[in-house]
């Protein structure tokens, strides 16, 4: 399976950002709020984002992407789209709500049990 190509956020042939997938671009966006806002207004208005989002298979999100006007309504979308997977993501049968955490946040689990008697 091949690589898919970055997002990269361009001021003037100078990358000042770069997203692999849809929770990087979110931090981004963020990120470049503050920092250069009309760069980042440039890659929304000229559809640049939408795009990429289609190329990475992000379908639903990239065709929301084509009416997003300015990065707040980006963050916007983007922090609403990632409440609605985080609601819409069903347990496994018989998964406690703690293992569904990533592994890191975890309690560590118990190990052994009963000790064996040594005849």
């Amino acid at each position: 399976m091949s690589q898919k190509e970055p997002f990269l956020f361009k001021s003037y042939e100078r990358i000042i950002g770069i997203a692999h997938d849809v929770n990087e671009l979110k931090n981004e966006l963020e990120r470049l709020s503050k920092i250069d806002p009309n760069a980042v207004n440039y890659h929304i208005k000229e559809k640049h984002i939408a795009m990429w989002l289609y190329y990475i298979g992000e379908n639903d999100l990239a065709k929301k992407f084509e009416n997003v006007k300015d990065i707040n309504q980006a963050l916007s979308l983007l922090n609403e789209e990632k409440r609605s997977v985080h609601e819409q993501t069903p347990l496994k049968e018989n998964t406690t709500i703690e293992q569904s955490k990533p592994e890191s946040q975890q309690k560590p689990k118990r190990r052994g049990g009963k000790k064996k008697k040594l005849q």
